[in-house]
């Protein structure tokens, strides 16, 4: 059937174009956690084309119906609301296991491809859907130059006819400057780059997004965003949880290359780019890459002196006891991999000269909390001489991420009292509390922005190739001279004592809000 269903009212935006979605490695977490309730949120939000249908592929033989079954149990198990009667929509549930299809093979074998080719075709003749595909590439990154090239050889990477062909790649987008530079070449000789999407779930949160529009569209933000008034900034990105069953991952990859490249430096090229020509795909990366390029890139004895990694050991989180990283699954007894890092980063430019950067990011801390803050600097104190105030309450802009989306300013006000004291005021907004919660899993915008051809949201490969450039040195560093106090913080703490020294040594410290 190809009906659609109804919704209330209708919702605003465009929404997908009639295509083809084919997941790469369809089996696994990434589909039943996030990428099905979000096509389940997209579809009830009358943002996906009622032309619309998915086909999941995996290495493993699979009963269609089995998958089907799976996927529609993963929509209910994961997607993050319900309606408002406490029920699911039955009728967009039904309307997506109807457009649900799967296909096994190994995707290093050609005759896999022709019968994926034949597949998608015969599934666009069932729901009429026009020769639009993109492909979701969730499988190992070392599949990622093999899979392209097969959709190439097969045909199915080419445009004909005004239609099109995309492909989103999970991270990590290669595993150093080296690697991620080979990819582009290699998945360029297949594509061109309007084809590639490079995700990074965290441009899905609605928080992520308002940076642009609370710094480009408030007067009252933008003139104060320099280094005549910022003091530094500081970017956290923290995780109580810890490897859990991605130990042989972690152990390849490391706290550095799963978060840094493209998280972190993704939320600082948002805060600290200049502002674009017009909110277009090209305009917004032509400003994040040249500002990641204007990074200092730190000299072995920067490394040594403006860095820290970390490694967790057993501790307390939320009262519990937690083992250490070396006794998880899979791990290495020995293990040497960071699962926390810390860097002070500087920007040649003109905006932000002498403003200092500080990122971190780890697991097993203290709180699940991604925030960027933005410290003002101190004003004058000589009204206040001769005063009791003996230190003025600084200003401090915090953009919340995760778990709860919003953005909240500290200042100074006056105590009410004979005496003049002053104390620091905070005014929060929250998303929800303003227009309400939405059904979210981070990436039902990204899914969307594939599906209309707007590229916003997702890496450029000078982006990708800029960010690896900043942290190569500390990988180069690191590998030459393995940790010797692994490990070095308590899981449920906020990281080792290094990173705190870090900022010590500048006459700051690390704010930690939740």
């Amino acid at each position: 059937m190809n009906r659609h269903p109804q919704l209330s009212s209708p919702a605003p935006g465009r929404p997908g174009d009639s295509c083809v979605m084919v997941i790469f490695g369809a089996t696994g977490n990434l589909t039943q956690l996030k990428l099905l309730p979000a096509l389940y949120n997209l579809a009830r939000a009358k943002l996906l084309s009622p032309k619309f249908a998915l086909i999941g592929t995996s290495f493993e033989p699979q009963d269609e119906g089995l998958f089907r079954e799976r996927m529609v149990k993963a929509v209910k198990n994961y997607s993050d609301q319900e309606l408002d009667q406490g029920e699911f929509d039955q009728e967009t549930l039904d309307w997506i296991a109807e457009r649900i299809y799967f296909i096994a093979g190994d995707v290093r074998d050609p005759e896999f491809y022709a019968a994926l080719k034949a597949r998608c075709a015969e599934v666009r003749k069932i729901h009429e859907i026009e020769d639009n595909h993109f492909y979701y590439l969730a499988t190992l990154p070392s599949l990622f130059g093999e899979i392209i090239r097969q959709l190439g050889e097969a045909g199915m990477a080419s445009e004909e006819g005004g239609h099109w062909r995309r492909v989103i790649i999970e991270k990590p987008f290669g595993y150093d400057l080296a690697s991620a530079q080979e990819l582009n070449t290699d998945i360029k000789k297949v594509l061109r780059e309007r084809q590639i999407y490079r995700i990074d779930h965290y441009l899905g949160k609605e928080t992520v997004q308002n940076i642009l529009v609370m710094r480009f569209a408030n007067s009252i933000f933008e003139p104060v965003w320099n280094r005549r008034y910022i003091d530094h900034v500081q970017i956290t990105a923290a995780e109580s949880v810890g490897v859990g069953q991605r130990g042989p991952y972690y152990e390849d990859a490391g706290a550095v290359r799963d978060m840094v490249p493209h998280h972190l430096f993704q939320l600082l090229s948002l805060t600290t780019m200049e502002p674009p020509v017009s909110f277009g795909a090209d305009a917004v990366r032509d400003e994040q890459a040249k500002v990641l390029r204007a990074v200092q890139i730190p000299s072995p004895e920067d490394v040594l002196s403006k860095m820290a990694r970390g490694q967790y050991g057993e501790g307390k989180v939320a009262g519990e006891a937690v083992p250490g990283y070396r006794q998880e699954a899979h791990v290495a007894p020995e293990s040497g991999t960071e699962t926390f890092v810390a860097m002070k980063l500087m920007i040649d430019n003109w905006r932000w000269a002498d403003v200092p950067f500080y990122l971190r990011t780890g697991k097993r801390m203290s709180a699940r909390s991604t925030e960027i803050v933005i410290q003002f600097r101190r004003a004058p104190l000589i009204l206040f001489r001769n005063t009791a105030i003996e230190q003025l309450t600084t200003n401090r802009l915090v953009i919340h991420i995760q778990p709860k989306e919003g953005i909240s300013l500290q200042f100074g006000a006056k105590v009410p009292g004979p005496v003049m004291k002053l104390g620091a005021v905070k005014m929060d907004f929250d998303y929800s509390d303003y227009f309400g919660s939405t059904p979210d899993t981070g990436y039902e915008r990204l899914l969307l922005d594939c599906m209309i051809g707007d590229a916003t949201l997702f890496q450029r490969a000078d982006m990708v190739e800029a960010g690896w450039s900043i942290i190569q040195p500390a990988l180069d560093v690191w590998k030459a001279l393995p940790p010797r106090s692994f490990p070095n913080y308590a899981a449920g703490s906020w990281g080792p004592q290094e990173a705190d020294e870090l900022l010590e040594r500048d006459g700051r410290q690390w704010i930690n809000l939740t």
